[in-house]
Formats: C-alpha cells, structure tokens, sequence
C-alpha cells in the first residue's frame, strides 16, 4: 500500500469544492454517471479500431445505494485506470483544475457552476461524501488498485483484489446529504440527468410478468421474473436520421420528454448539423394561448446525451423559447455561466443556424400544406410575430409564411395582401390602407361599416400587433394600418369622392357647439362629419396613432404614451336626421336627452358604458318605451 498527499497549495481544498462548485449538491450523481458513460464509450472505441484487445459486450453502468451501509455505488464496466493513471488523472490533473478554479472563479463562482470545464467532475462526489473511494481495474493487463481519500489532501493507493474490467465508485455519504441514500430522489435524480445518456443504467431491479403462451389454459397464471430496471433510453429520437422516424416516433419521443403532456405537438422540426459545428435535436410546436405569459423553459439542452439545463435562452434564439424539445450539441460547454454562453462564438452560429431550419420549416410546411397550416395558424402566430419583431434573420424569412388572417377566416401573405387591396384600399395619395380589427365581436359595427364598403379587414389580436405593425409600415413603402375603429370609414381611406352636407357651415358649427355643452369635460372631441344618411348618427373614434402608442407602452415599450388617458373622437353624422333634431329643438331638456342618449348609443358599440352611467342609460331607455 502507499500514501501521499495530493500536491495543493491550498490546504483544505475540499470544504471549498463543496462550498463554491455549485449551489446544486445534487449535480455529483450527473458528473459520476458522465464520467462512467465516458469510460465506457472509451472503451467502445478502442476496441472499435483495434487498440484493445477485449470483448467489448453489452456493458451497464450500475447505480446502488447501500442504505445501512450509508454507501452510493457508482459501476461501470468501461476502460478502468492502472494505479498510473489513478496517480496521474485523480491525483493531479483534477486538483491543478480545482486550483484554477478557485483562482478564477472563487468570488463568483457559485452560481455558474463549472465542473466539467475545470475536468473536476469527480471531485463533485466530495460535495456530498465524507470518503470516497475508487477500485478500478484497466482493460490493460494490470493489477486492480483501490483509491480512498477522506476529504483531507492524504490518499491511500493499494492493490485490489477486483477481476472484472472498469470502475466502482463508492460515496459515504455525509451526515447532511443522507437523501442522496433515498430510491425515489436518486431514481429522480438519474430521470432527471441521465435519461438519455447513451450507456444503459440500471438502478435496482423491477418485476416483469412473462406473456401467457398461445395455448394456455383458463386457470393459468402468469410467471413473473426480476430484471434489470434500466431508467434510460440509450437511443432517443434525436439521435436517429430523420429518414428512420415516422411521425407516430416523434409523437412518441414528445410524450417521452413531457409525460404530464396531453396534448399533440403541432408539429416538429428535426435539426441535424455537423459543421460548422454539431447540433441534433428536435423542436416542437406545442398549441400556445394568444398570449407571451407561456411557460418558457420547456426546451432541453444536451452535450452528448447528458442534460446540461432547460434553461437555454442565449443558446436558443429568445423567440423559440416558447417551444419545446432537445438540442444536443458538444460544442456548447457543459458547465459554464449564462454570461460565457452569451460571448461564445459557437453559442452564436448555433442561435443564428436554428433561427433559418426553423423558418425554413415553417416555409416548407406553408407551401406543401397551405390549408393545415392555415388551421393550425392561431396556435403558433404569437411565437412567429414575436420572432419578426425580435430576430432580423428570422424577419427576413419570414415574409413568404407569415400569415395574416381575415374576419371571415380568410388567410394572406403580406405580399397577396397588397396584391388583393391595391384596388379598393388604396387612398387618394397612393397609400394602401390595411384595415384590422382586434376584436371581432366589440368592433363589429365598424367592420361591418367597412365590409358596406367592400373592403377586406384583417383579424389582428395578438399582445404585440402594434409592434408589428409599426414595423411593416416602416418597411413597406405606402403602406399602412388602421383598425376599424379609428375613424369613420371614409376617413380612414379617403377618396375623391366627398359627401355634400346637409348643413351648412354655420349650421355644422352651431350643431358642434350645442353636442358639447352637454358633453363631459374632458375625453371627446367632436367632428362633425358629412357621411352617408344611413351612417350612424353618432360614432366614437380613438385616434390610430395615440391608441397604438399606449398600446406599445403598455406591452413593454419604453414610452411616455402609457400614462396618457384615452382620447376618443364624437363623430356626429350632419346628414342623420338625429344631428338636425338636436339642432333645430327648441327645448334644452330636449336636445340634452337626445344628445345623452345618442352619446351613450355610441358608447355602448364600443363597450365604453359602464358602471353608473351603464345603469343610468338602462333606466332612462326603459322610460323611453312604456
């Protein structure tokens, strides 16, 4: 047997891995079942080219809790260490890395978590043991040897009498840490991390009941065995061709990511690159509500089948956060802060490469299936809008597949948009005026003033339209967007043509004059308008511009329309009869009703009664009809 001591210069380097390598004690299990798939898979190699002289054979890596004992056995059956390389890769290299480590990173270094990257995943185990233990023995034609270390810089190294090739790795767990000896948080555990790893893992036994033979009889019964209960699937979907899958394997790989997930995917996007970086996975499109409150989180991050964090943004372009699925890539360091993944070079082209296959997917899925698009159009619109306002590269693409609804369900591009409205929607200055609504049911009035008209109007509702169109305007010359409610229909798109009042100046502003006298205070500004005799005799308007800027503020842009109080217009049709039995009444009280009760008309198509006055305009129309 020898001993030595691990050549640091810092004395007591243990209390500090577990006080600064992660906030998260439970990261060690992650680090040790990588470490065995490592070896494993090293192994597979070597005797892959011919270097080791060794049946490679189904191996498994164990994971054992010893609950008496107050022992966790990790057992890999990979390439095993000489007493050499124990003294080399255990004794040295992963202590000049806990150095460096602490060096670097000591102020900071709890929250970014970064193990791996130092080559300290072993060291994790001391996060939660008081001793460990290593007995491995080398594919080699060498003698087993067995590690101990206590948590002080002393060792112990002496021979083993092991005969099996690879490496048992005992934790004694530590007086604060006995849950890492519980079934259920160590099965969760390796649910959690090592789901996909691509060694299977066995963690205990399970009961499988054996299939009743064809021509059993009624009172047979079952046999039942004990078997291995590997918790990983060592070859996910993301792994495979997208060529080998069906849609029913990715339906199926979804359910296996989300298990409380009910619902279908829309669909998914398969990615697959080797350069100039590598990437897999698999993306889907869940059914999202017409809102940014979605639970984000929901995309996982692999390097080389061992899950890193579902944490992704910077990784993931922020827009496709809202999505769900896997990305595995061992160009993206494993354990790094948020702030490195931002700076990284890679990280960038990998945020820049799933922005273009996702457009080019949506592209695809447009033109081979337009109609199933169509349907499935309000579930993804909000993840698509908000990738336009967020994402240049993904803007660029996204002309040819973004769609833009009507309120009688028909779809347009932007392109087929102008192409359709040029001829009716286009002012007299040459402007193009998309007409939209935001809500079908409180502007019904107004979209059906316009449909009188022949004009199309759009069905726009999501959270951030006024972004939205604020940027198409600016990158579409002559172009504009106006809902339905912003003015009175001709005003809106105006013509060449003009409507002849029915009053004369004179008569238009005593009419003005008499309407606001019996107005509140503040909140309305009257136009008195020339419109057609069936037009409404009253119509309230927000101005398009002030709306849509308070509506910016309001869903997160930075401005000062959001404290504004809402302005509305009282546009009084001169050629209604009403607007010439307010003006030519003689009795105040009279011309007071009829105003107030016209005023409250206009109010309710816009759902802007309420409250007192609600009840007070109730009251006063029953009178009306006794």
């Amino acid at each position: 047997m020898t001993t030595g001591k691990i050549n640091v210069s810092v004395e007591n380097i243990f209390p500090l891995i577990k006080k600064f390598l992660y906030s998260d004690h439970e990261i060690f299990l992650r680090e040790l079942v990588s470490n065995a798939t490592d070896a494993t898979l090293k192994l597979k190699h070597l005797t892959g080219i011919g270097e080791a002289k060794v049946e490679y054979g189904s191996p498994v890596i164990e994971v054992k809790i010893d609950k008496e004992g107050k022992k966790l056995h990790i057992i890999d059956q990979g390439i095993g260490m000489t007493g050499e390389e124990v003294e080399k890769y255990i004794n040295q290299v992963a202590f000049s890395g806990a150095e460096e480590f602490l060096e670097k990173y000591k102020d900071s270094a709890k929250d970014s978590g970064i193990i791996g990257h130092f080559g300290l995943g072993f060291y994790s185990a001391f996060m939660v043991a008081e001793k460990v233990e290593i007995i491995t023995k080398s594919y080699k034609d060498e003698p087993a040897v067995h590690w101990t270390c206590d948590g002080s810089p002393e060792f112990t190294l002496e021979p083993s009498d092991k005969t099996d090739r690879g490496s048992e790795i005992i934790l004694h767990i530590a007086e604060d840490s006995l849950e890492f000896l519980e079934d259920n948080k160590i099965g969760g555990l390796l649910s959690k991390y090592n789901k996909f790893m691509p060694v299977p893992i066995k963690f205990g036994t399970r009961t499988e009941t054996l299939p009743k033979p064809e021509d059993a009889p009624e009172d047979f019964v079952a046999e039942t065995v004990e078997v291995d209960n590997i918790i990983n699937n060592p070859n996910p979907a993301w792994t495979k061709q997208p060529s080998d899958l069906s849609e029913e394997d990715y339906k199926t790989f979804y359910h296996e990511l989300y298990p409380m997930q009910f619902e279908e995917p829309l669909f998914n996007i398969h990615l697959n690159v080797d350069y100039p970086f590598n990437l897999t996975g698999i993306l889907y499109f869940p059914k999202l509500a017409g809102d940014l409150q979605v639970q984000k989180d929901k995309i996982q991050l692999y390097q080389n089948q061992v899950f890193v964090t579902d944490n992704v943004e910077g990784i993931v372009p922020e827009f496709l956060t809202m999505l769900r699925g896997v990305i595995d890539s061992p160009d993206i360091p494993l354990n790094v802060s948020r702030s490195y993944l931002q700076a990284d070079g890679a990280v960038k082209k990998i945020s820049n490469y799933i922005t273009r296959k996702v457009a080019d997917k949506l592209k695809s899925l447009f033109t081979e299936n337009r109609e199933d698009f169509e349907q499935k159009w309000n579930d993804i619109k909000i993840v698509l809008e908000y990738g336009m306002l967020s994402e240049p590269k993904f803007y660029e693409k996204a002309g040819s597949f973004v769609l833009y609804p009507t309120v009688d369900g028909k779809f347009f591009t932007i392109e087929e948009l102008k192409e359709k409205l040029a001829a009716t929607q286009t002012d007299k200055d040459g402007k193009l005026v998309v007409l939209y609504t935001s809500n079908k049911d409180a502007q019904h009035s107004y979209i059906a003033a316009a449909q009188d008209k022949g004009y199309e109007v759009l069905l726009l509702d999501s959270p951030i339209v006024s972004h939205l169109i604020q940027k198409l305007e600016a990158d579409n010359e002559n172009f504009t967007f106006a809902r339905v409610d912003a003015d009175h229909i001709d005003k809106i798109i105006k013509k060449d043509e003009q409507q002849i009042s029915m009053l004369s100046d004179t008569e238009q502003t005593t009419l003005k004059t008499t309407i606001q006298e019996f107005l509140p205070s503040s909140g309305y500004s009257v136009q008195v308008e020339a419109m057609d005799s069936n037009a409404s005799p009253f119509m309230i308007t927000q101005p398009e511009f002030m709306r849509r800027m308070k509506e910016m503020s309001a869903s997160g842009a930075q401005g000062m329309f959001g404290n504004f109080p809402d302005m509305y217009n009282l546009v009084v049709n001169s050629n209604h009869e009403l607007s010439s039995a307010i003006l030519n009444s003689t009795d105040k009280t009279h011309q007071e009703a009829l105003v107030k009760q016209a005023l409250d008309l206009a109010k309710l198509s816009q759902n802007l009664l309420k409250g007192e006055e609600l009840t007070a305009f109730v009251k006063r129309s029953f009178e009306l009809i006794k």
